[in-house]
């Protein structure tokens, strides 16, 4: 499948060249201390659905071409398997319940400071293209970046994020995909509705992979390729169930590829474990500074100021191959599109997850059984009344128990949950330890946080509560 430059244009949003803003670092020897960046991200990608991660079936040759001249991440992670938590902690460093965007169309608190604060004051042009999702517009005054943006001022680095539709949800970016040819994954109901979604899918799939191709094309004929950190990752997984809205690995772990062939060997892989938290701290000490000096006007229950997140700068240049010892899931239902409450948090180890569902004797409700646009989840509800392994999936999706523990090694796909298993007492005890130091931490108070979800969502959610919605940007397509 191909998409023509006009439809290119159109699904990445971009708009007139952008003024560059003035700063105090203006010389061309500024400019080749500094790296640009460039994050292309997509919405609403499961990360093994790439051929750099081990797909044998989704046609992704530019992703793959990233891949094997940079290193790419094969642990990586969200906190949160929704859009607008999941881009506001990327672009801030903080996770959604501390910095108040944790409930899918919310925003940040008032006066937290995001990228384009941090690499402003370290004199690079921010700009973005595509969607947003986030609020208020105060915490992120991007500007509008084209592709005119990368060279629109040399004297300055710039930053941009390309932020991609695809493959969110409809799919309908085209075809290229027989869905009878298909292989379903373990955590799908395989039917022929199934398999048109499947196929659906992945024909978003690669179009995403088109645009991330197109701005490598864009940064190799400008000659910037050396000295930009180039950046393609997939932001949450897809609409699938067990996927978006959960906090399994297939909602939460990301595709996370760099490459920096100034700084970075070609063809590399790490198992250092990520988050998105993570990324512009990274990225504040590859531009030369301090992250852990960096105030983000966004006090945790403590008063620290500063990230969450820990550079990774180390990994990213193969000095290391580790980094944190856990990485964290939120995920709040009430606020989502037909979502009642229905509270999730998860740890995770670099071999095991646990859960806790702070709810479990509500039903677990969202767009995906409620609505069913993509027109599957009423026939795994059809098939199940005689399929034992449909009604399985189906029960998994909707009814769960308090606790969840899996062995991700023997486990990949969290189907065999073990939180009864006295074998792994030990293991479930210490990371629940662990998870509740961290709902501390970030002010997390579990049921009572999601009780308050939509006093952080925008207007069309909190009118009656809220005064600060008037600031919420809205991206004019779908999200």
């Amino acid at each position: 499948m191909r998409i023509n430059r006009r439809s290119f244009l159109r699904t990445v949003g971009l708009g007139t060249a952008a003024l560059a803003m003035p700063t105090s670092l203006t010389s061309g020897q500024t400019r080749k201390r500094k790296p640009n960046i460039l994050i292309v991200i997509a919405d609403d990608m499961a990360c093994h659905d790439c051929g750099a991660y081990g797909s044998k079936e989704v046609r992704t040759p530019n992703i793959d071409r990233l891949a094997g001249e940079g290193m790419t991440f094969d642990r990586a992670f969200t906190a949160t398997a929704m859009c607008a938590p999941t881009r506001q902690q990327l672009y801030t460093g903080i996770f959604p319940v501390r910095n108040g965007a944790y409930p899918n169309h919310s925003r940040v608190k008032t006066g937290t400071k995001s990228m384009v604060h941090h690499f402003r004051a370290l004199g690079y042009r921010v700009g973005l293209t595509g969607k947003t999702h986030f609020g208020p517009k105060e915490s992120f005054p991007f500007e509008k970046g084209n592709e005119a943006f990368v060279s629109a001022n040399k004297d300055e680095p710039f930053c941009l994020i390309v932020a991609s539709h695809h493959p969110h949800t409809p799919w309908k970016s085209g075809g290229g995909y027989d869905p009878a040819n298909l292989t379903i994954p373990p955590y799908l109901v395989d039917n022929p509705e199934t398999r048109r979604a499947l196929a659906a899918y992945y024909g978003e799939i690669t179009a995403f992979d088109e645009q991330a191709g197109h701005w490598m094309e864009v940064i190799d004929e400008a000659g910037l390729s050396e000295n930009t950190i180039f950046i393609v990752t997939s932001e949450q997984g897809p609409q699938f169930p067990g996927g978006k809205w959960t906090c399994y690995d297939l909602g939460l772990q990301v595709a996370f590829i760099v490459r920096w062939p100034a700084k970075v060997n070609a063809g590399l892989r790490t198992k250092a474990m990520i988050q998105y938290v993570d990324v512009v701290p990274t990225l504040v000490e590859a531009a030369g500074a301090e992250p852990t000096n960096v105030d983000t006007n966004c006090p945790d229950p403590a008063g620290n100021r500063g990230f969450d997140g820990k550079s990774f700068l180390n990994a990213l240049l193969g000095k290391t191959d580790e980094h944190n010892k856990y990485v964290y899931g939120v995920h709040t239902t009430l606020g989502i599109i037909s979502g009642k409450p229905y509270p999730i948090r998860s740890i995770r180890s670099t071999r095991h997850k646990y859960i806790v569902n702070l709810m479990p004797d509500a039903t677990f409700q969202n767009v995906v059984t409620e609505q069913d646009r993509e027109g599957y989840w009423k026939t795994w509800l059809r098939d199940a009344a005689k399929d034992e392994r449909a009604a399985e999936l189906s029960k998994r999706y909707t009814q769960r128990p308090a606790e969840e523990l899996y062995d991700l090694a023997k486990d990949p796909w969290e189907l065999d949950n073990l939180a009864s298993d006295p074998e792994y007492g030990k293991i479930k005890r210490a990371l629940r330890k662990e998870l509740k130091v961290w709902m501390a931490q970030q002010g997390d108070r579990g049921i009572e946080t999601e009780m308050q979800a939509k006093t952080r969502q925008g207007r069309r959610k909190a009118k009656q509560k809220d005064r600060q919605t008037k600031n919420v940007t809205q991206p004019k397509r779908r999200r």
